[in-house]
């Protein structure tokens, strides 16, 4: 296996959950406490709360003085776009999401994930439409915030301080998006197709960007089912070929063709099984199988 590797990022979706506190998080703990806990066991968490509503500035700034300096925050974008627009007229709801304050996590913001409904079938016009809106870099970003709506004037963040590329992640829950034509599109306009795992929907192992996203949601039983050591095993060696710029060869492609050949590649892992709280566990497993694997802490 080659010597260079990209970066390994693997944490959990969210944070703040009832069942974890007396489990993952010690008794007595404060809430207010809860993520600099969990940002002392990861190097990033898959922000969550940006899916149901646009949060401040100021909240990205409390996220960003809570957790260390080489930690990175992916942002999972709002079902608003998702789930109610379907990616369809979404110039004025896109720049109000970077303009909420995602800017302002700076060299910590990581991957925008965009995760669409299991109703939603494959249309190569919304998808070429909407990817083609998509920011790149943080200015981009930036210039695309410029437009967000005018109630937002009194809370809104367009600051960059050190411009840096802006990644883009989307996971499909339909089995119509296994087909040659979306990786295709995905690759023309640089975004990564996420590797979700659960038997519900498809898990396409298709590399279509310069990095990999992969979200944990259960081996056999949606957000529930956790992870045995074996299956720790087979996923550690998948993401330490994939950072080495190599392809799993032991699962389902859409394409044909391989992805953008690298010598490393940046990897993003969080596990989402957390109706029975697995998931810190199984984040926490992964890493260690991954650190014994490279002797990386």
């Amino acid at each position: 296996m080659m010597a260079t590797s990209g970066d390994i990022r693997i944490g959990i979706s969210g944070w703040q959950y009832e069942g974890w506190v007396g489990t993952f998080y010690p008794k007595g703990l404060s809430a207010k406490k809860e993520l600099e806990f969990a940002a002392r066991h990861f190097n990033s968490i898959e922000l969550n709360g940006s899916f149901y509503s646009l949060q401040k500035p100021q909240s990205f700034k409390n996220w960003d003085e809570q957790t260390p300096d080489d930690f990175v925050f992916a942002i999972k974008a709002p079902r608003f776009i998702t789930h109610i627009r379907q990616l369809k007229d979404c110039d004025g709801p896109l720049a109000n999401f970077c303009a909420q304050g995602i800017l302002r996590l700076g060299k910590k913001l990581g991957p925008i994930l965009w995760q669409l409904p299991p109703t939603f079938k494959f249309e190569a016009e919304a998808f070429e439409n909407f990817f083609s809106l998509l920011p790149h870099t943080h200015k981009d970003a930036a210039k695309v915030a410029a437009n967000h709506d005018r109630w937002m004037n009194a809370r809104a963040w367009l600051e960059v301080e050190h411009d840096a590329p802006l990644r883009h992640a989307v996971e499909i829950r339909h089995k119509s998006f296994a087909n040659e034509e979306f990786i295709a599109i995905l690759r023309k306009y640089d975004v990564a197709l996420v590797v979700a795992d659960t038997p519900q929907w498809p898990r396409l192992f298709d590399i279509t960007s310069d990095f990999m996203y992969c979200r944990m949601h259960g081996s056999e039983k949606l957000y529930s089912s956790g992870y045995t050591p074996e299956a720790i095993d087979g996923w550690a060696e998948r993401i330490l070929k994939w950072s080495h710029g190599e392809e799993a060869t032991d699962g389902v492609k859409a394409s044909m063709s391989d992805g953008p050949k690298q010598s490393k590649r940046d990897v993003f892992v969080y596990f989402d099984n957390d109706l029975k709280v697995r998931a810190p566990f199984d984040a926490q497993s992964l890493h260690e199988r991954i650190r014994e694997s490279t002797g990386k802490k």
